[in-house]
């Protein structure tokens, strides 16, 4: 059995360059995995189920089993799997749980059904699956075009402390196509932005100045009423360079050091909100 952890993630950069013909937009964004993480499973079975936890969760509409399916159709393997997924990543968040949990399987399927495909052919099948998901077949540090599907993995990012504060607010599944409504014209940019971050880590892996930046916190407190709030409890609690994880809510933000993390993450909790203390994870921790 493997048992392989599914990390989530943040976007350090996000820039929307323009909307495309098959309606989609392209995108520019420096991405990161980050310590919060789900717990997948794998076992050998005579078909593809499930098992979550918590229970609940969507069966076969599950991304997590459409990734077996797809990984199945695509290779013409005929083995079986138990699935396990132990939910520790907020859903609906922005911080691409879903994705992780597809590409952990595409992934661990790879090893334990011996199939020998290419970190390239894992992230085409997984591009079908979401947009994220080549990213996450990855993971580390990584540059991420077009819709998402075009991966150029980057040095790996010093060690660096985040702190997640996730707001209580109504979010559905169809937040960031929801999001992407909002989007205009006038919210694009160049991939400038992601240029610039891009050659800060490409040869030292250290991010020395320049903004963060996310398009979608141009429309974030129209697409959920309250939000301003908290980051204004954010602010409260010792943060400042508050951003939004990718298609949100939860925020974020990069303190000096761990001890500063750790004060900020502690503040909030004490107010009553629902924190996560992380760091960044390196590609040669991501596993398969």
């Amino acid at each position: 059995m493997l048992r392989l952890k599914a990390f989530a993630k943040v976007n350090l950069v996000l820039e929307v360059l323009g909307r495309r013909a098959d309606g989609y937009h392209d995108i520019a964004s420096i991405m990161q995995t980050v310590s919060l993480y789900d717990l997948v499973t794998l076992e050998p079975a005579g078909h593809i189920k499930l098992k979550f936890s918590p229970p609940g969760l969507p069966d076969h509409a599950n991304i997590v089993f459409k990734a077996a399916q797809r990984l199945v159709e695509a290779t013409g393997c005929g083995e079986g799997v138990a699935i396990g997924l132990e939910k520790n990543i907020p859903m609906c968040a922005g911080l691409g749980g879903g994705s992780s949990d597809a590409a952990v399987v595409l992934r661990g399927l790879n090893e334990l059904w011996q199939l020998g495909l290419t970190q390239e052919k894992l992230a085409s099948i997984g591009a079908g699956l979401g947009s994220d998901v080549p990213f996450f077949i990855y993971g580390g540090t990584c540059l991420s075009e077009g819709r998402g599907e075009k991966i150029t993995p980057l040095p790996d990012l010093e060690q660096t402390w985040f702190v997640l504060l996730r707001p209580d607010l109504p979010v559905s599944s169809g937040k960031t196509a929801a999001l992407y409504r909002l989007i205009k014209a006038g919210h694009y940019t160049t991939g400038e932005l992601s240029k610039g971050l891009l050659e800060q880590l490409k040869n030292t892996g250290k991010r020395r100045s320049g903004p963060l930046f996310n398009v979608f916190e141009e429309v974030a407190n129209d697409a959920f009423p309250g939000l301003k709030e908290y980051a204004e409890e954010f602010r409260r609690a010792g943060a400042s360079g508050i951003h939004l994880a990718g298609s949100g809510p939860v925020l974020f933000t990069l303190p000096d050091d761990q001890k500063q993390a750790s004060d900020i993450h502690t503040n909030l909790l004490e107010r009553g909100l629902e924190s996560y203390l992380v760091s960044s994870v390196k590609r040669e921790e991501i596993g398969c």
